[in-house]
């Protein structure tokens, strides 16, 4: 084992200790995708706090941390969080032969780490709305046969049936395709950021009564292009009613009731379990 190898494996173990993920496939995926594969050249660019540092070399064992690495400083893109990843993506419990759509890929880091997760059978499709970060994911994405990069607009194009929707972008609500796209027991993260005083990460999964969801953690990210203005008609929730919300619901399914804790456009949120009965329609 090589030295950076031996770095690589031991911040994979890092990472999943701290995902708390019981599946070692995490682990082993983090320790075979390199992070500095998909980077660019070093010396790289560090985000720390509200300043920046550069690495002192191109050597990979710099960014083999729980750092932000930019992609675009311009555009105040970077790699993402590597111990909020792995968390995530250990939430997801990615399983051999499923389906990803990966939504906001950047230059296709845990992209690859989901490739490595599905596999064998399984396929993820990327987007990637910037076209520079989308030509740099199909390149760095070559050596993973079941991934597939689509420059393209998430909000607007519609999304393959998918097992799991993992979404890099914040969103005042999730677009009603997205729901649609998921299978049944599928399964969605995505930055839910309503208001700028209300960032959220929030888990759904597709259930046979409809979309539960669980707001589990505070999170930010870079906004998503047509989906991260409310609707000017929208109900805004404050932190509390955001962390009340239990379930999501298509108004063309049912219409938004006393149990509403946000609205926009045709989706909303709901304080319901599923597994009470839906109360009285407005």
């Amino acid at each position: 084992m090589t030295r950076i190898e031996d770095i690589r494996k031991f911040y994979a173990r890092l990472l999943a200790a701290n995902a708390g993920s019981p599946d070692p496939r995490l682990e082993a995926a983090f320790a075979d995708v390199p992070r500095e594969a998909f980077l660019g050249p070093g010396p790289w660019t560090v985000v720390a706090g509200n300043g920046k540092v550069i690495t002192p070399s191109a050597d990979p064992a710099h960014i083999y941390q729980n750092v932000l690495v930019a992609l675009d400083d311009d555009k105040g893109i970077n790699n993402g969080e590597p111990f909020l990843h792995a968390m995530w993506i250990g939430k997801l419990e990615p399983k051999p032969g499923e389906a990803v759509c990966h939504i906001g890929a950047g230059t296709g880091y845990y992209t690859a780490v989901l490739a490595r997760l599905v596999s064998p059978g399984g396929i993820v499709t990327a987007f990637e709305l910037d076209e520079k970060l989308a030509d740099l994911a199909r390149q760095n994405l070559e050596a993973y046969g079941n991934a597939t990069v689509v420059h393209g607009d998430a909000v607007t194009t519609p999304l393959p049936p998918s097992d799991i929707i993992y979404v890099n972008a914040g969103v005042a609500a999730p677009p009603a395709g997205w729901l649609k796209a998921l299978r049944p027991g599928g399964r969605m993260i995505f930055p839910w950021r309503p208001a700028e005083r209300v960032p959220l990460a929030v888990m759904v999964t597709r259930t046979q009564k409809g979309f539960a969801c669980d707001p589990f953690m505070r999170s930010w990210f870079i906004p998503c292009v047509g989906a991260s203005v409310a609707d000017p008609a929208a109900m805004i929730p404050t932190g509390e009613q955001a962390a009340r919300s239990r379930s999501i619901w298509l108004a063309q399914d049912r219409a938004p009731d006393d149990t509403a804790t946000a609205i926009s456009g045709d989706v909303w949120f709901s304080s319901e379990n599923l597994h009470t009965e839906p109360r009285k329609q407005r």
